[in-house]
């Protein structure tokens, strides 16, 4: 009873029920009313019929004797119709003829002569003529027989027709309940199969508006689940996968000083200690990664100077281009308004994509930082790093931002990167409330751009 389809069933053929039943008893008491008036006026026509034979019946007898004989069924007077009932009294109002046959002999009572007709016979009153009507017949019975077969089979059809409507009433509701409840009995079922761990799992979108847009969000989340389980499944295979170098890096060389294959000299040590950096500086990046996609990573925002911060960065990252006989240009819009952000956090997105820019410029290329408004939204500061380095083919730039993603795994690893720079940069440009995207040809070099909101003005 508690089912959706049940509901709606129950639901059209209560309607229909109500329906049928309302219907049902206005046309029977239309009907009642309008055949009430037509006997009424059947039985004028026939009690004028009837006066008449009585008055001849009187001229002819000079009395009401034997009147009650000639309206027996082997009687003389056989009038058309189904029979009148009525009470007949001598002008004494003593009744001399009774179609109850229980008062003849007795006199009239005041309401009966009240409602008397007098007979008259050149000029005289002769009798007393008291009509009784139909709800006078001694079964009580207000219609004829003929009268009473004509409203039982009128209520006959309209039990017939407000069962029919009932049945269709059924029918519909099936119909409309199946129709209306299928989309959800797919999302029951889908549901059910993405809880058992089966995300590839889509339903139909049809049905109602409604329905469809339930449908289209089903999907939608779906698929956001499965591209999640997909990206949590690379993130512990990538993660196995960065931690496995520098562990068997470590194991390998600690096994030989062990075994006396290499002698414990500085060398050694410091070399094992940076592969403890690089697992340090791992499980840090992975830590934040993990905070900032949360929401969990606190940022302390506050009106920042873009153009320091962006000179600062620049100053600390020169070493690394120098080392790498790469340019490092600065470029900066006059009167560049402050912005909204964590200047740590800021510095952080900075140098995560310096850092990448120069990884991938050769020697004697040249790397460009810089900003200004955007022309597009003047409430966003605008900021670019251009490098001249080998470039992104067309199919890699989607995956750019994703976790451990290289263009060239091998390469990227050996100049240490763990490939979450590019990913964290992301999330923290996100978490300001900008937004981060890159364009690049193989052999034209790369362009990182990322927007950030200025700080509003309270004038």
């Amino acid at each position: 009873m508690n089912k959706l389809s049940v509901r709606l069933v129950l639901a059209f053929v209560l309607v229909t029920l109500v329906t049928v039943s309302t219907v049902a008893l206005l046309a029977n008491m239309s009907a009642a009313t309008q055949f009430q008036y037509y006997l009424d006026r059947r039985d004028e026509l026939e009690q004028s019929e009837w006066y008449g034979w009585l008055v001849a019946y009187y001229e002819s007898t000079g009395s009401w004797n034997g009147v009650s004989d000639v309206f027996r069924p082997s009687g003389r007077f056989q009038p058309k119709g189904w029979f009148m009932p009525f009470v007949l009294a001598d002008t004494d109002g003593v009744i001399v003829h009774d179609v109850r046959g229980k008062h003849q002999g007795q006199v009239l009572s005041t309401p009966e002569r009240e409602r008397a007709v007098p007979v008259e016979v050149n000029g005289q009153t002769v009798g007393l003529l008291v009509p009784l009507g139909p709800d006078h017949r001694p079964d009580m019975n207000p219609f004829w027989p003929i009268e009473q077969a004509f409203m039982n089979r009128m209520n006959l059809f309209l039990l017939l027709a407000g069962l029919l409507a009932c049945g269709l009433g059924i029918l519909l509701g099936l119909a409309f309940s199946r129709q209306l409840t299928a989309p959800l009995a797919w999302l029951t079922a889908a549901t059910h199969r993405i809880a058992q761990g089966d995300l590839s799992q889509r339903v139909p979108e049809t049905g109602s508006e409604e329905m469809a847009d339930l449908g289209r969000a089903f999907n939608r989340m779906a698929a956001d689940l499965s591209e999640a389980e997909r990206l949590r499944r690379n993130l512990v295979a990538d993660v196995a996968h960065e931690l496995r170098t520098p562990m068997s890096v470590l194991q390998g060389n600690l096994r030989a000083i062990l075994d006396d294959v290499y002698p414990l000299e500085p060398a050694e040590i410091a070399s094992l200690y940076d592969e403890t950096r690089i697992l340090s500086r791992l499980v840090d990046d992975l830590h934040e990664l993990a905070l900032v996609e949360a929401g969990q990573l606190p940022l302390h925002m506050q009106p920042v100077d873009l153009a320091g911060v962006i000179q600062t960065t620049v100053a600390n990252m020169a070493v690394v281009a120098e080392s790498g006989e790469v340019g490092l240009d600065v470029d900066l819009a006059a009167g560049l308004p402050p912005v909204q952000a964590d200047p740590d956090r800021l510095a952080q997105v900075l140098r995560n994509l310096l850092a990448n820019a120069l990884r991938h410029t050769p020697a004697g290329g040249r790397v460009t930082i810089s900003a200004g408004s955007s022309p597009d939204e003047p409430s966003l500061v605008r900021i670019i790093v251009t490098d001249t380095g080998e470039g992104i083919a067309p199919e890699d730039l989607p995956y750019v931002f994703d976790r451990f993603w290289r263009a060239d795994p091998s390469r990227s690893r050996d100049r240490g990167g763990a490939g979450l720079g590019l990913t964290i940069a992301r999330q923290l440009v996100e978490a300001h409330g900008g937004r981060i995207t890159v364009a690049s040809e193989p052999g034209q070099g790369s362009r990182f751009t990322f927007t950030l909101p200025v700080v509003e003005s309270c004038g």
